[in-house]
């Protein structure tokens, strides 16, 4: 089982083990960001995977961490930017393969990932296809900033208090975006940029784009965009990375009916 391992193996020191395997959440594209743990992964590994998106040349998350890379060799990882399960699993298991590879001749891997590994990253289909190739005590998580965290401290938000329900969800599937406005206080909307005309509208008829936030390419310098009232909002078209934060409401400590 992947999990199943003793606590920090393979995580001593910080440093990266022979024949191990590292998913590190760099946070939102900010190098000051990165936790003690993940730059010093990077700093001492032998090898970085970092993704690249297909028709570009460039890399966010290589770019984060450019100031620990020295004598570490660099792989870029294309992956298919469409809805198609079975082209993606069949990338990420080829990719798989050459992973565990080089962690059988000894080298060490780290994947950089923007935000955390296990929040709508691409480092969970390479962590699931590991889990059939690898010890469970090669195989190690570590946790970065979260898109939504990034987006909430920009406006300094106070995503929960007391009984507060927070929901974490993609924005692409409407219908199941207006049934969690009535389960939640919180609403985060990842992939907020694809459909943002269609979530304002939704917001508008809920009377909540006075409620409604959002933060597009977080730190990331000139392409960030802050919206902290979207009823204020002439819309412009966004990055694919937009986070959108409604607070529908308020929920008070409720009294223990179970006694």
């Amino acid at each position: 089982m992947l999990y199943n391992k003793p606590l920090n193996s393979g995580l001593k020191g910080m440093n990266p083990a022979s024949g191990h395997f590292y998913a590190v959440g760099i946070g939102p594209g900010a190098p000051d960001l990165l936790t003690l743990r993940a730059a010093r992964l990077v700093e001492g590994c032998d090898v970085i995977l970092a993704p690249q998106a297909r028709n570009t040349t460039r890399s966010l998350a290589l770019e984060a961490v450019r100031p620990f890379i020295q004598h570490q060799e660099v792989m870029l990882q294309n992956y298919p930017m469409e809805r198609n399960d079975q082209k993606t699993r069949q990338r990420w298991e080829q990719l798989a393969d050459s992973v565990a590879q080089r962690c059988e001749n000894g080298q060490s891997v780290v994947q950089v990932t923007l935000g955390d590994p296990l929040i709508f990253a691409t480092s969970a289909y390479l962590l699931q296809s590991l889990a059939q190739r690898m010890p469970g005590a090669h195989i190690h998580v570590v946790p970065g900033i979260s898109a939504f965290q990034t987006a909430a401290s920009r406006f300094a938000e106070v995503l929960t208090l007391q009984e507060d329900r927070l929901t974490l969800m993609s924005a692409t599937n409407l219908d199941a975006v207006a049934q969690a406005l009535d389960q939640c206080e919180t609403l985060v909307l990842y992939k907020a940029g694809t459909c943002i005309e269609a979530l304002v509208e939704l917001l508008r008829q809920r009377n909540l784009l006075s409620r409604a936030c959002l933060v597009s390419c977080g730190e990331q310098g000139d392409h960030e965009l802050l919206v902290e009232d979207l009823s204020q909002w002439d819309m412009t078209p966004l990055s694919y990375m937009t986070t959108l934060i409604v607070k529908i409401g308020r929920r008070t400590w409720q009294e223990d009916v179970s006694v």
